[in-house]
């Protein structure tokens, strides 16, 4: 992770980007009253769609797991078309 502030990000730009796409780091760009902000490349930032998107299957899963351990499941019969 690397850090600089907003008026160094802004005046070398495509090295920070650089930084972010090809190198894979994620950039903190600190700012005023704790406005911070973060520049990551466009493949990280879909990979932590897809881990957030995961986690929260998986907790719906896990959910309905401990729901029919706990005998509140209700059984259905199959409908065929």
């Amino acid at each position: 992770m690397v850090a600089a502030n907003y008026t160094t990000v802004r005046n070398n730009l495509k090295d920070y980007c650089d930084k972010a796409t090809e190198e894979n780091e994620i950039v903190v760009v600190t700012r005023k009253d704790d406005k911070n902000v973060c520049i990551i490349s466009l493949d990280m930032y879909n990979q932590l769609e897809r881990d957030l998107k995961n986690a929260l299957y998986m907790a719906k899963l896990e959910k309905g797991f401990t729901q029919i351990k706990e005998g509140k499941g209700t059984v259905h019969e199959l409908i065929e078309d």
